[in-house]
């Protein structure tokens, strides 16, 4: 099924070279465009919008606050923060406000578009260079896990979610291996499998979703 696309980017040039990537893609069908946070609003509640790729620093209304309103009316719409800031109050509250996936403008237009395959599939994908942000976060989080589940079932083993647990709390391949009384390279390919299952570049990445989405 195709998707449609919104693009809030008050940069003309920036936002005609991520219309341009997105038309030659085969699961998009409309792509819809926005300068000010506003306006991307205002389309949302035109048009059946399936993904918004939005940048913070906008006239007007910046970019979280968009985020959290786009949000507050209708959760399915995924939001990928396209920017590039990495400051750590504007990277919590983008998360905070509902973003799906953060990342920095200098990515590779490949890679953009296979991040918005994933979130559209219902990943969540931080940027490498603001990763370490996230994750201090997260592990300082202290909620009762109780019976809430998964918010997507990857299809780990009973022993990659356990890797997965002790990835989290930062135990490296040797020390997985110890721990689990396992070889070195049993561990590293336990750890491919769940990158890949994850859809995810490496293991900080990894961590991030486990705890975004309760995976352990």
């Amino acid at each position: 099924m195709k998707s449609n696309i919104l693009i809030v980017e008050d940069h003309e040039l920036t936002r005609f070279g991520l219309k341009t990537a997105f038309e030659a893609c085969d699961f998009v069908e409309n792509i819809y465009e926005a300068d000010s946070a506003e306006k991307g609003i205002e389309l949302v509640s035109e048009h059946q919008t399936d993904l918004i790729i939005m940048d913070l620093g906008l006239p007007g209304m910046n970019g979280i606050d968009a985020t959290r309103e786009i949000k507050a009316k209708n959760n399915d719409v995924k939001i990928v923060v396209l920017t590039s800031h990495n400051d750590e109050q504007e990277v919590l509250n983008s998360l905070k406000a509902g973003a799906n996936a953060y990342c920095s403008k200098e990515i590779n237009p490949k890679r953009l578009i296979q991040v918005v395959q994933s979130v559209l599939d219902g990943a969540a994908w931080f940027d490498p260079s603001i990763s370490h942000i996230v994750l201090n976060a997260a592990s300082k989080i202290n909620e009762p896990q109780g019976t809430v589940k998964p918010e997507k079932d990857y299809g780990l083993t009973s022993r990659e979610t356990q890797i997965l647990k002790l990835i989290t709390e930062g135990y490296s391949n040797i020390e997985i291996a110890k721990e689990l009384f396992v070889s070195i390279n049993t561990t590293k390919a336990h750890v491919a499998s769940i990158l890949q299952k994850l859809e995810v570049d490496d293991r900080l990445q990894a961590a991030l979703k486990a705890l975004k989405e309760r995976l352990v």
